[in-house]
């Protein structure tokens, strides 16, 4: 072996040394005494008010969080070269301004998942070499409201590319800029497409992130990775300046570590967006005072939860079945009613019939062409180009291992014909017939189901759900959901915080030996 290449050894492995261990040899507590390792936004604001803390000090706590961590982990796609400038405006406005007049996110790092745009000098691209150099018109709509709050965009997190709307073959969490996205607890699936934000959140390499949700996306990472996610009514948060693929489904909400903290981002980014129409309509469930009022230990008193047995089918593993039976049981505790053996009259059309799918397809090349025309400057100006883009430079987007099929099917519609709003009509019967109908007939606050397998459902009808640590199965982490009527994020919020306080599983990943 050459000098070389003996020098080059003796780096790897010195790296590698640093990386099987990552997580302790990382102090987590400041010479203050304060521990920024699992720290809450009160948390955080607590010690910025009693002096134990800086913005610059928990900004640079996450930057070498993520110098260690991200190359194995790869949760983090970009960090914003002005986060620490944005830190230190943040201490000098702390020092100047009256106390009790900054918001609760004053000061406090968010990652934005990438196909959330920022006008700043980070990328949007939603994981895509195609709109590396795009440049955006203007801030996403809920990241004007995070700036505005004094929030920090720490950076980009990473995610199935184009929210995994290309390939159905590409594997959850990867994407061609970031590479493939690992679970801090199992260090396989994250599940997707918000896995970044899950993952950064999860292995402390954030206080809070943001998702976005079509179907699942917001809800299963948040399961897998042992985090709070937040899934709001459609048109409760923008969308404006997110890559889209519906309108009709899409939703940006908060993955956090506590319920608490997605309660204060989700206070934080609803509302009025005029880029957005639906903010309009939607903001009439956007409650006076907030969300952080409904975060009550006795939530659960005299909740009705719906219990869809269809859902809570383990086969044989007894684990699961016991872990969900004490949970149930939990919620019986605390003064729940649960209304057991439900079942939504539509479900096996629901399920059966691709309406879904036949939907997304157009609306994605719809509203994919609507937001490429509306950037300043793009390589790509269309789903279209797109497709060819990735044909082109198919080694860097590893169009042979993953194909485009999604993107290819999406291209071939012509719009709106009577196959399409056949299947808008079809989605709009099942969720008035089915879940509103299950809700309202047991006079329900919310359904309570494993995992995030009740997505579809909460999906195709706009409706919120709300996902809270629930146990680990041999290491690998899943959440209980609770999906209510749209607008009823108040209440889902009293519910879940009121499972969470009582519970208190979350754990954060554990210390391992990474192999070579």
């Amino acid at each position: 072996m050459d000098s070389a290449r003996v020098s080059y050894f003796f780096q790897f492995l010195s790296i590698i040394l640093v990386l099987v261990t990552f997580p302790s040899v990382l102090p987590t507590t400041l010479a203050s005494g304060f521990s920024v390792k699992e720290a809450t936004v009160k948390d955080l604001q607590l010690a910025f008010k009693r002096n134990q803390l800086t913005s610059r000090q928990l900004i640079e706590f996450y930057l070498n969080q993520i110098k260690i961590q991200n190359p194995i982990l790869k949760g983090v796609l970009e960090v914003n070269p002005d986060a620490l400038a944005q830190a230190d405006k943040a201490d000098r406005e702390r020092k100047i301004k009256a106390p009790g007049s900054l918001s609760g996110l004053h000061g406090i790092p968010i990652l934005v998942k990438d196909n959330i745009a920022t006008k700043d000098k980070l990328n949007t691209t939603a994981g895509s070499f195609a709109l590396l150099g795009s440049v955006v018109p203007r801030d996403a709509g809920v990241v004007t409201k995070l700036r505005k709050a004094g929030a920090i965009i720490l950076g980009k997190a990473t995610l199935s590319e184009w929210s995994h709307q290309r390939s159905s073959n590409a594997p959850n969490g990867w994407n061609a800029r970031g590479g493939q996205g690992k679970n801090p607890y199992t260090l396989d699936d994250p599940c997707g497409s918000s896995s970044g934000s899950a993952i950064s959140v999860a292995a402390n390499l954030v206080t809070v992130s943001l998702g976005t949700e079509t179907d699942g996306s917001i809800l299963c990472p948040s399961s897998t990775n042992s985090a709070v996610g937040i899934k709001p009514t459609v048109g409760l948060t923008s969308r404006a300046g997110v890559v889209p693929i519906s309108p009709r489904q899409d939703s940006v909400g908060p993955i956090c570590r506590t319920v608490s903290d997605a309660a204060y981002v989700l206070e934080t980014i609803a509302g009025i967006d005029t880029y957005d129409n639906a903010t309009i309509e939607a903001s009439k469930y956007i409650p006076k005072g907030g969300y952080a009022q409904f975060l009550k230990k006795d939530g659960l008193r005299g909740k009705r939860l719906g219990v869809v047995r269809l859902y809570y089918n383990f086969g044989n593993d007894t684990f699961l079945h016991e872990t969900f039976k004490l949970r149930l049981k939990t919620l019986r505790q605390r003064g729940a009613v649960l209304v057991d053996n439900l079942v939504i009259d539509n479900i096996d059309e629901i399920l059966s019939v691709p309406s879904e799918n036949i939907a997304l397809n157009f609306e994605f090349k719809l509203a994919l062409n609507a937001y490429l025309k509306d950037l300043v400057a793009s390589p790509v100006k269309s789903l279209a180009d797109v497709i060819a883009f990735n044909n082109k430079q198919s080694k860097l987007e590893e169009l042979g291992k993953y194909g485009q099929d999604l993107m290819l099917e999406a291209e071939k519609t012509s719009g709106i014909g009577k196959v399409e709003k056949q299947a808008l009509l079809n989605m709009t019967r099942w969720s008035q017939n089915g879940f509103e109908k299950l809700m309202k007939r047991n006079k329900l606050d919310a359904v309570v189901t494993p995992f995030a397998s009740f997505s579809g459902i909460l999906a195709i009808g706009g409706y919120p759900g709300v996902i809270v640590p629930a146990g680990y199965e041999k290491g690998m982490p899943f959440g209980f959901c609770f999906g209510g009527l749209k607008g009823s994020e108040p209440k889902l919020i009293e519910i879940a915080y009121s499972f969470e306080q009582a519970t208190l599983i979350r754990k954060p990943p554990p210390l391992r030996k990474l192999e070579v």
